[in-house]
Parts: C-alpha cells; sequence; structure tokens
C-alpha cells in the first residue's frame, strides 16, 4: 500500500498537478486560516486525483480486552491517532470553526470559498468591541465627561459583550485542546448514568462524524484522497462478547457511505465463529457465524499454504530471536576475564548445549532436510517449536550427566515437533505404551516402534472420537503423521520414554484424560 502510494502520488506530479501540503511548519498556518475564514469545496478537480494518502492505525484487541466495552477501545483509538497524525490544534479548531466540504456546482475548480457569514461576524465583533472600549475611554479620560455614568455603563456593556464572544471562542478552541476526543468517550463510557441512555452511542458516532468531516476538509487542503486503515489483529484472543462489540463497532464507522475507513481484520475464523454464534448478535441469521462474516467482511482473503522457502524464511526470522543462546557463554568468558570464579564444568555444559542447539536449528532449516518439510504453516507455531527445542535439549543433556544422551539433536528436534503437530495422537500413542508397560506379565515393548504401537491401538481411539472431539482437532494432517513416524523418524518406544522427561511442549493432561477413559472403558 505505501509503494502504491508513492506511485500514484509521482504520477500526479508527472501530470502536472499541484503539489500535495502538509498541516505541518508554515503549512499549519495555512490550515488555521483556511478553517476559520475560508469553506472547502470538493471539486471535479478533486474527484479526478488519483493520489491518496493512507494513515495506518494498528488496533491490538487483546491490550483492551479488560476493558468493559472493547468496541470504545477501537473508536478511541481511531480518535487519538487521528489526532496524533494532523496535529492537536487543526482538530481542536475545527471543532469551533471547521466546516464540511460542499460538493461545486457545475464545473466550477474553486476549492475555498470565503466564510462572508464568519467575516462578518468577526469585523462586526471587533467594531463593537472598539466602539466600547473608544467609549469607555472617552468617558474615564475626558474632562467634563468623567462624571457621565452612563457613558461608563454603555461602554463597559458594549465591550463586554462583544469581548465575551471572542473570549468564549476561545475558550472553545482551548477547551477541544485540551481535552481530546480520546477523554471524552473515555468519560462517557465510564458514566453509568449516561451510559444506559438513549443518546449514548448517538454522542460516540458524533465524534465520529466530527473525524469524518475533518478527514473530508484535510483532503482538500492536502491535495490528495486520505484513507484510514485499521488494522485489527489478536481479536480471536478476547471474550465472546467482545468480539461482537468489536464487529458492531465497525458496522457503526462503515455505515456511512462515505467514510473512508478501511478494515483489515486478521483473525481465525475457526475460533471467531464459535464466539460470534454465543452471542446475541446472530439471531436473524440462523445461528451461523459463517453466514454473518460473509456478510461483514467484503473482501475475503484466506491466507494460501506456506511454501517450502516461506517455512524457511520463518523458521530463519525465529531463530533470529533467540540471540539470547549465546549470552551465557559470553557472560562466562567475561567472569572468566574478571577473575570471577566459575563453576566447574558449567561452561562446557553450556557449550555443549549451544552446539546441540545450533545444530538442530541447522536440521530445521536445511531446506534438504526431510525435518523442514513437517513444520507448520503457522508464524506463532514456528516459534513455539524454535522456542521449545533450546529448553528440550538443555533438559536431555542435564538428564544425561556427561554420560552422553542416546538421541541426536535432529531426532531431538524432530521429537519437538512431533508434539507440537500431532498433539492427540502421540498423547494417545504415549498413554498406550504407558499401560503396556503397566501390564502383568510385562512384556518390553522398547524394541517396538511406535507406529506399530498406535496401530495396534488405533481403533480403540477411533471409538473415543466424541469425547476426544477437541483434542482431536488440534492434529495436523493424519497421512503426514503416518510418514513421520513410519517412515522418515521411526521412533522406537524406548526412545520415546526417555524423550517423554524432557517433553515440555506437550500437555500432559491430554495423556491422563485418556488413561482415565481406557480405564473407564475397560471396567
Amino acid at each position: 500500500m505505501r509503494e502504491e502510494m508513492a506511485q500514484r502520488e509521482a504520477a500526479e506530479l508527472l501530470r502536472g498537478q499541484r503539489k500535495p501540503r502538509s498541516p505541518h511548519g508554515w503549512g499549519l498556518l495555512v490550515a488555521l486560516w483556511l478553517l476559520a475564514f475560508y469553506e472547502p469545496v470538493v471539486t471535479e478537480g478533486h474527484l479526478r486525483r488519483k493520489n491518496l494518502e493512507f494513515i495506518f492505525i494498528r488496533f491490538s484487541a487483546w491490550e483492551f480486552a479488560g476493558c468493559d466495552k472493547l468496541w470504545a477501545g477501537l473508536v478511541t483509538t481511531l480518535c487519538q491517532r487521528i489526532r496524533e497524525h494532523f496535529g492537536a490544534l487543526p482538530l481542536s479548531v475545527f471543532h469551533v470553526l471547521g466546516t464540511r466540504p460542499r460538493f461545486a456546482s457545475g464545473f466550477s475548480q474553486r476549492e475555498w470559498i470565503l466564510k462572508k457569514g464568519t467575516c462578518l461576524r468577526l469585523w462586526g465583533l471587533l467594531l463593537l468591541l472598539g466602539v466600547g472600549v473608544a467609549i469607555l475611554l472617552v468617558a474615564l479620560l475626558v474632562p467634563g465627561i468623567k462624571d457621565h455614568h452612563a457613558l461608563k455603563v454603555v461602554g463597559s456593556a458594549v465591550a463586554s459583550l462583544s469581548g465575551s464572544s471572542l473570549v468564549l471562542g476561545a475558550l472553545s478552541i482551548l477547551k477541544n485542546f485540551m481535552v481530546s476526543e480520546k477523554k471524552k468517550i473515555e468519560r462517557l463510557t465510564n458514566s453509568e448514568r449516561f451510559a444506559g441512555q438513549l443518546g449514548f452511542m448517538s454522542k460516540i458516532r458524533g465524534e465520529v462524524e466530527v473525524l469524518v468531516d475533518f478527514l473530508a476538509f484535510m483532503e482538500v487542503f492536502e491535495r490528495r484522497r486520505l484513507r484510514v486503515v485499521l488494522e485489527i489483529t489478536s481479536l480471536d484472543l478476547c471474550y465472546p462478547e467482545k468480539v461482537a462489540g468489536v464487529f458492531n463497532a465497525m458496522a457503526t464507522l462503515l455505515s456511512d457511505a462515505n467514510a473512508p475507513f478501511i478494515f483489515l481484520l486478521a483473525v481465525d475464523p475457526s475460533v471467531i465463529v464459535p464466539c460470534l454464534e454465543q452471542t446475541g448478535c446472530m439471531k436473524g441469521l440462523a445461528d451461523n457465524g459463517y453466514l454473518y462474516l460473509n456478510r461483514a467482511v467484503t473482501l475475503p482473503f484466506s491466507i494460501p499454504e506456506m511454501g517450502a522457502r516461506s517455512r524457511l524464511r520463518s523458521v530463519e526470522a525465529a531463530i533470529q530471536t533467540r540471540e539470547d543462546l549465546m549470552y551465557r557463554i559470553i557472560a562466562g568468558n567475561v567472569a572468566k576475564n574478571r577473575g570471577a570464579p566459575a563453576a566447574p564444568g558449567r561452561r562446557e555444559a553450556d557449550a555443549e548445549a549451544v552446539a546441540w542447539i545450533h545444530e538442530a536449528f541447522r536440521c530445521l532449516h536445511d531446506g534438504s532436510d526431510v525435518l523442514s518439510r513437517y513444520l507448520p504453516d503457522n508464524g506463532a507455531n514456528v516459534r513455539r517449536i524454535v522456542n521449545t527445542i533450546p529448553i528440550t535439549l538443555r533438559l536431555l543433556l542435564h538428564r544425561a550427566a556427561g554420560a552422553g544422551a542416546a538421541v541426536s539433536p535432529r531426532a531431538a528436534a524432530a521429537w519437538v515437533v512431533l508434539a507440537d503437530r500431532w498433539p492427540c495422537r502421540l498423547s494417545w500413542t504415549l498413554q498406550c505404551l504407558e499401560d503396556a508397560g503397566q501390564s502383568v506379565p510385562a512384556p518390553d515393548p522398547a524394541a517396538k516402534s511406535l507406529w506399530s504401537i498406535f496401530l495396534e491401538n488405533v481403533g480403540e481411539l477411533s471409538a473415543l472420537r466424541q469425547p476426544l472431539g477437541k483434542v482431536l482437532s488440534l492434529d495436523g494432517d493424519p497421512e503426514l503423521f503416518q510418514a513421520f513416524l513410519a517412515r522418515d523418524f521411526p521412533f522406537s518406544a524406548g526412545e520415546a520414554r526417555e524423550l517423554l522427561g524432557v517433553t515440555v511442549n506437550l500437555d500432559h493432561s491430554i495423556r491422563h484424560q485418556m488413561g482415565l477413559l481406557r480405564g473407564l472403558g475397560r471396567l
């Protein structure tokens, strides 16, 4: 979008159009002068302008999840960012003196028309103020007239009335300068007495309409189109009623056909749809959250499946955030140079752990390694894997205690990927392995592969689809699970037992629930 802005700007300048201007520096004085004494006009030439400016506003719903009215956080963020972008003074003056642009009659190219009424009122007030001050001075200073109290009263009254009108206007501007739109809305939302009245939403709507009119004014002033782009993220981390509130706020802001707002809604529909279906906003839509989304979203865009190169770039970006892997060695070297005592063997253990972690990351980032093909498409899952591998490897080396771990760094990284991609199927296999070890007589299944154990008990898992439905939905592609365990990484039962003690990215409550269901089924 920024590239589109630059291209359109350059194209307009090549066409010989006037250069856009900004309400900063000298442009601020020009903007204040036009705000006070001129009325903007939308001409045919303005409508033909192709250059535009996007004002990006990022709204993280999670930051406002704790407040009672999440939608109010969206509106206050919008007001605050626009105020910061253009400055508080132009917006404050617009509240008092500004007017919404009107469309030109015919093919007139005049973009600014003098506000004759405002000028006449101003000159009239200044004239009355001058007359009142003159009468008052005459009544106070001219000999022979000092005793005429009537002139003093008339002069002071005329000067006070005209001066008070000017002072009230200045105070209104000062008030809007000191009290932002964000504070006004927060004051409204905090007032329980006012929140229950019918005029509550109309007040909020009024503040938004002022912003829309101000943006229309600034379009004519800056000689380009303006679009406010609100990026809404983290909505799928909020409560259902908060999610519905944000959708209602979006509908309120977009109710005006000429509203210069563009909403970029980054959500997971599988999470948002159940939230919408739990609230009252679905009445009349047959409780279908997908139908509601289809009516609310005008341009759906589902991110395509991530390719091999994109996966590797995602892994590289996640690994680059783990620069802390070298900090302990650096700190140990600094302490050594300063003569500080160091625990024996600590530096060697840290060096070995870092070497293992780097080897595991190398396997993840190697496009020729089969492990990279099993990386998830979701960037959040990739970061979880990258953050989990160092912990798993350090725990594995600590448990080995110098005897040497029986599992390689590549195998440990593959185990972390397995636990992240298929937590339900892996938990089921591990529970079956644990139950087999507790049976009497207990055969030694250490040499058996995990895939063979899964195949022996997959029928029982299929019978428990209903109670384990939500946990099963966490798993990835079942065919990839088979290829992972049966062909590419055939973990044995003995390796699984060794790795289970250092597995931190697998919810063990899933396995406990499965053990309870198996026990109840065998009663």
